[in-house]
């Protein structure tokens, strides 16, 4: 079987990041409890990091770290909700979005784009679902999973509407350095910098660095939010693994050459399987500008036979691809919007063509 659904890099952690967690392993002080919002040296680096890499100045007390991005994001929304709260949420949306929500006591609003608009949501579309009981707009650009990369112009739009309505922000920049052909990921603060007491970020190490199994990632808020949540950490899980907080150190704080190396690979693999999934008759496909999905829409196959059988879903043409063609991908009922299919390209070269070729094999047969 060739996966196509697993969201996490194929490269190994850079060696220098390795070497730093073994001498951490040796190291008598990190066999004991540390504080448990960070290490402070690995708080030093993020907000260091945050300066380098979005131009928003931080300090490690407004940094909360935690055990991966998903951590961040539960931590935030169950700091932030209030029972009966309401969120908004971009839809395709990332599966974990709108259960976190439902976990704070939350309600999760979706608002929907399609394929037309790139998988972009606008201003005029957040404020026709606004209600008064929105609290929260949860924000990802780049956007698993589809690849979309919100324009700074439109971030900075959206970012002045929350302030001027009142409403929270918590932007996930977990793929802020994976963006393609001149695209750019400004930081939501960044580009409104008013909105910093009212926004939290969440980010992490998983995706940039090749590190999805080390678990470390980070929010970063306003002092109180931050306090908050990092009494509730204390209570959930502690301290983040100390060696794995050191791994981390060294990511931020070392070579970042790795960093492009790894875009450039995907950058390559996007323009591969775009090329190929758009010859396929029935399926549309947008070319994403960031992350390492492609979310093509497969609603012109519904309905048709395809190898003796005739699919009405996505998840039942999901399914028809891992029985006949040996291919996983992800239905996009996962995500908010029935009718398309989520592909990582995060996988080596010769299984990619190797996969999407059973693909057009496969689909290439609908009647």
């Amino acid at each position: 079987v060739i996966g196509f659904a697993a969201g996490e890099p194929d490269f190994p952690t850079a060696p220098h990041v390795v070497e730093a967690a073994r001498a951490a392993a040796l190291e008598p002080r990190y066999h004991r409890y540390t504080p448990a919002g960070g290490l402070p040296e690995l708080k030093e680096a993020i907000a260091a990091k945050t300066l380098r890499d979005s131009g928003v100045s931080v300090r490690p007390a407004d940094v909360l770290v935690t055990n991966g991005g998903k951590q961040a994001v539960h931590e935030a929304l169950a700091t932030l909700l209030d029972p009966g709260d309401e969120v908004l949420l971009p839809t395709p949306y990332w599966t974990t979005y709108p259960e976190a929500v439902r976990l704070a006591g939350g309600v999760p609003v979706p608002v929907e784009a399609d394929e037309a608009s790139g998988y972009l949501v606008s201003v005029g579309q957040l404020e026709a679902a606004r209600t008064p009981r929105t609290k929260l707009l949860l924000f990802c650009s780049p956007a698993n999973p589809t690849g979309a990369v919100q324009p700074a112009e439109e971030v900075a739009e959206i970012g002045r509407w929350a302030l001027e309505t009142g409403l929270w922000v918590l932007t996930d920049e977990i793929y802020e350095h994976l963006v393609y052909g001149g695209a750019t990921a400004p930081s939501l603060p960044a580009l409104v910098p008013e909105l910093q007491s009212r926004c939290v970020v969440v980010n992490g190490v998983a995706k940039t660095y090749a590190m999805t199994g080390w678990r470390v990632g980070w929010l970063i808020g306003p002092a109180d939010v931050v306090s908050a949540a990092t009494a509730l950490h204390s209570h959930s899980t502690s301290n983040v693994a100390n060696v794995s907080q050191a791994a981390a150190v060294a990511a931020l704080t070392g070579d970042q050459s790795g960093v492009a190396v790894m875009r450039e690979a995907f950058d390559r693999r996007r323009k591969t399987v775009v090329g190929m999934l758009r010859q396929i008759p029935g399926i549309a496909c947008p070319e994403p500008q960031g992350a390492f999905y492609v979310y093509p829409s497969v609603r012109a196959l519904l309905g048709r036979p395809i190898a003796g059988r005739t699919v009405h879903t996505s998840l039942e043409l999901a399914e028809l691809l891992l029985e006949q063609a040996q291919v996983a991908v992800v239905p996009g009922e996962a995500f908010g919007t029935p009718g398309y299919l989520r592909l990582s390209y995060a996988l080596g070269d010769d299984d990619l063509v190797e996969g999407v070729t059973r693909m057009q094999q496969l689909l290439g047969s609908a009647g």
